[in-house]
């Protein structure tokens, strides 16, 4: 690798002390939670991350010359977890589901944000494949959450989207 923008360094510092924290919360929620479907959703994040970890790891050794690509989403995923306990949702499964759907979502944006900081184009994109990563979990977590009907999302009326619509169609093309 070549040397990096100061920059680019310092958000990846910080990112990684943060993963530090965020990987021991999750594989401690992972070992809580009693729902199979939850586990493994858990679980994929936690991996994820981890592979976030050797990925930054790799820009920032400067010893380090391959190319350096974010694997898949899929490769995350963990082996054997249909032999899990298939379990319900325990008591736990509630509030844990919705604080790993609210990480998902920060470090997403964290990702998203800190590309647009980034000045290596391989680091930015890195940082923006990690972001939609990190929101195709937080898609996963809202349908877990949905399902459970532990997650509500108003929907507008008709009257209000053709209010808006025509408010803004006159205020562009009028």
């Amino acid at each position: 690798m070549h040397i990096l923008p100061a920059a680019d360094l310092g958000i990846m510092a910080q990112h990684l002390s943060a993963h530090k924290g965020i990987i021991h919360k999750l594989n401690v929620y992972q070992r809580m939670v009693q729902s199979s479907e939850l586990k493994k959703i858990i679980s994929q994040q936690a991996n994820a991350m981890q592979g976030h970890v050797h990925i930054m790891l790799a820009f920032i050794d400067p010893a380090f010359h391959e190319p350096i690509e974010v694997p898949p989403l899929y490769v995350f995923e963990e082996k054997g977890y249909e032999n899990w306990q298939n379990g319900e949702a325990g008591e736990n499964d509630q509030w844990i589901a919705l604080e790993v759907h609210s990480t998902a979502k920060q470090m997403a944006g964290d990702n998203f944000s800190s590309a647009l900081m980034m000045k290596d184009m391989a680091v930015r994109n890195a940082h923006v494949e990690m972001a939609l990563q990190q929101t195709e979990l937080l898609r996963r977590y809202e349908a877990f959450l949905e399902e459970m009907g532990w997650m509500y999302v108003p929907l507008s009326d008709i009257r209000s989207q053709q209010d808006t619509y025509w408010h803004f169609y006159q205020v562009f093309y009028s």
